[in-house]
């Protein structure tokens, strides 16, 4: 009995001495802030904690939507024990010590165990092979969080034996309303002191928090801890004390996650949209989180030979002189060429004919190799003994300093892989090459009349 009440004292000691983010945890579905997708009255996943049938799961989303929480509430709801690791840290060990204690619990009370599992997209197949009979078999209920996105990085066994529920970024109005409440709980908050947070205070707070309620509690402990008193003993939390307690807005950018691949995304699909300020919206975050701007510089690259093309061959040009100056320059005053960059590529003639090479290539792949024509070889080494090179004709001796001429292998005449827009510089191209290609066409009709001719036409003999 003494050790039991010494524990429950320093248990009590250390939820005292806890952050306010940690102290805060909702305790139950009806306190949770957010996520009504899946938790509104009705939902699936409501319904099953309610119904005690939960099984097996992975919550994914962004830092500081509840995933940890939400995994706490299901195991008090459901009356299970919770037993947590993080993949990171935990080894074959752990998880086996963890499985050993689930298999008591439920022998000697038929209790089940819900094991929580942090960062589970980290789990390595030593750990998972640990793991997995007991998820099988019912000795525990699995509830993965991973802020990736499952179906992409955590393992596949996992993922086929979870149901996978997406959390969303907490919404202006939730972390406004778990502000109140933290400043409202005499018993968690800061209900029991006299705190005043002004209107315009709260709202840089939740902006600047940027769905994250972590973040937003984090803040506000800050403030309201190192704030002094003022006469009357209230905790007076300004806009300026506000701007002091969190100062860069939390930017959700992991360079190997999926954050950063759906940003870039984005971004490239905005510049390919011809949209200037969407471009330099999602760049800007890319820039704003830490990302290497030669990553965007090099993005950039491929979009001007990929997208731009030959709508505008001044894009590749611009491309590369803003990579060599920013390689010259740096950051911050290297910011112009990247802006510029963007700015010149997003508002650019965009055509994509570029794709005609992979074309090209998949015929080389799939079809048989025909032998270069006669004409078209070298004639430097054996124009003499083997007639190579004979019969080329050379186009600058010709008006328009062009000559219809064979090419292409034989059997290959009249395939064509480059199919021009009608955007920008292309446009002209366009114009010339269907005027050759009409020349070429008549030209190639015209042997096969005189040919057809010459067949039907009776020999001397």
């Amino acid at each position: 009995m003494p050790d039991d009440l010494f524990a429950a004292a320093a248990a009590a000691r250390l939820q005292r001495s806890a952050p306010l983010a940690d102290r805060m945890r909702p305790r139950t579905l009806d306190e949770f802030a957010g996520q009504g997708h899946i938790l509104a009255p009705g939902k699936l996943l409501r319904r099953a904690v309610e119904a005690d049938r939960v099984t097996s799961l992975i919550l994914f989303g962004p830092p500081g939507t509840g995933k940890t929480t939400l995994a706490r509430i299901i195991a008090n709801t459901t009356a299970r024990h919770f037993a947590s690791l993080n993949a990171v840290l935990a080894g074959v060990k752990d998880i086996r010590l963890q499985i050993t204690a689930a298999q008591e619990r439920l022998r000697l009370h038929g209790q089940g165990t819900i094991l929580f599992v942090d960062e589970v997209h980290r789990f390595n197949k030593a750990q998972q092979d640990a793991l997995l009979p007991h998820v099988e078999n019912g000795t525990v209920t699995f509830v993965g969080a991973t802020t990736e996105n499952p179906y992409f990085e955590v393992n596949k066994a996992l993922v086929s034996r979870s149901r996978i529920f997406e959390l969303q970024p907490l919404t202006e109005a939730d972390l406004a309303e778990i502000a109140r409440q933290s400043l409202a709980d005499p018993s968690r908050g800061y209900g029991g002191r006299s705190v005043r947070l002004d209107d315009d205070a709260l709202a840089h707070l939740v902006s600047t928090a940027n769905g994250d309620a972590r973040s937003l509690l984090g803040a506000l402990e800050l403030a309201v801890e190192t704030t002094p008193p003022a006469d009357d003993g209230a905790v007076h939390i300004t806009l300026a004390v506000a701007e002091d307690s969190i100062q860069q807005r939390a930017v959700l950018y992991d360079k190997d996650g999926d954050a950063h691949y759906d940003t870039v995304s984005a971004f490239i699909k905005s510049l390919r949209g011809s949209d200037p300020d969407a471009s330099l919206y999602w760049m800007a975050r890319m820039v704003y989180a830490g990302e290497d701007p030669r990553f965007i510089l090099r993005r950039m690259l491929i979009f001007a030979g990929e997208d731009v093309g030959m709508a505008d061959p001044n894009a590749m040009r611009m491309a590369v002189a803003c990579a060599e100056a920013f390689d010259r320059v740096g950051m911050p005053e290297g910011r112009f060429m990247l802006a510029e960059l963007c700015l010149y590529l997003a508002t650019a003639p965009k055509s994509n004919s570029g794709f005609a090479f992979f074309a090209a290539l998949d015929h080389v792949a799939k079809e048989a190799t025909g032998d270069v024509p006669n004409p078209l070889k070298d004639s430097s080494r054996d124009k003499d003994g083997l007639g190579h090179g004979k019969g080329y004709k050379y186009p600058h001796a010709y008006r328009d300093h062009y000559v219809p001429e064979q090419y292409l292998p034989g059997g290959m005449q009249g395939t064509y892989f480059y199919e021009p827009s009608d955007q920008g510089y292309e446009a002209r191209i366009q114009g010339r090459l269907d005027a050759l290609r009409q020349r070429d066409e008549e030209e190639s009709l015209e042997k096969r009349v005189l040919r057809y001719a010459e067949d039907r036409t009776p020999s001397d003999g």
